[in-house]
């Protein structure tokens, strides 16, 4: 059956394995990146590097506009919202923190959607594949079981996303194929995760996971304590980390 996988890659570790594990299942995968006004691009080029490596097309849209509508996180206005850092794992799961980005994932799976059904679509209507013959499975990579808390991380919100964009799509109304979102490690925890790319040999050593943009890691924030607690509890050192203290 052939399919026409998208998977949205921020050049993270979560997203890169499942990245890998998406390019495995499906054999054709095309990735998507959103510049959102985050405020900066290091992630966005790691993405770049790790499509190159493993040769899927690649789609970077520019999306800044959503720095200035979701302005209220700490990830598009860090001027005026500080990254919390030095958080113990109790506090990032007692609230919702500052660097969560107003209604993100709603608005980048929308678009990775969108993106995904035209595909589909041409497929269908210009190249004539038959209808029974296709499917449009579309990759993320949401945790939450380590994670900061976010809401739309929740496998709820996913289950309610994708009923959504089934009554609101043609490829569903018209042809009855489902845009079927995928979430392969949003029940995993952040060691399973690790050892989950390294079984899949992803490019761990080329993501990015840190909320700063300096040229290494700051190993503070919600985002590098739970990457390091990943490879802790894996017993294996982080390749990236390793990677950045030497420069490359």
């Amino acid at each position: 059956m052939p399919s026409y996988a998208v998977t949205l890659l921020s050049g993270g570790l979560d997203s890169t394995t499942v990245a890998v594990q998406a390019l495995q299942e499906t054999g054709n995968l095309s990735a998507i990146t959103f510049h959102y006004g985050q405020s900066h691009s290091k992630e966005v080029d790691c993405a770049q590097e790790i499509a190159g490596v493993l040769g899927i097309q690649h789609q970077l849209l520019d999306i800044s506009f959503l720095g200035q509508v979701a302005w209220y996180s700490a990830l598009t206005n860090p001027d005026r919202f500080p990254v919390p850092e030095d958080r113990s794992l109790d506090r990032m799961g007692a609230s919702i923190p500052i660097t969560y980005v107003p209604l993100r994932n709603t608005i980048f799976l929308s678009l990775a959607a969108a993106y995904l059904e035209s595909q589909v679509l041409y497929a269908l209507e210009i190249d004539g594949v038959p209808p029974d013959e296709v499917a449009a499975p579309l990759y993320m990579a949401p945790n939450a079981i380590d994670y900061s808390g976010y809401p739309d991380c929740r496998p709820e919100y996913f289950h309610k996303m994708t009923e959504a964009l089934a009554y609101g799509s043609k490829l569903w109304t018209e042809y009855q194929i489902p845009i079927q979102v995928k979430t392969p490690i949003i029940e995993l925890s952040k060691m399973e995760i690790v050892k989950l790319g390294l079984r899949l040999k992803a490019p761990l050593e080329l993501t990015w996971s840190c909320y700063q943009g300096g040229a290494v890691p700051c190993g503070s924030c919600d985002s590098c304590l739970l990457r390091a607690k990943g490879f802790e509890e894996a017993g294996v050192s982080d390749p990236a980390l390793t990677r950045s203290q030497d420069g490359l």
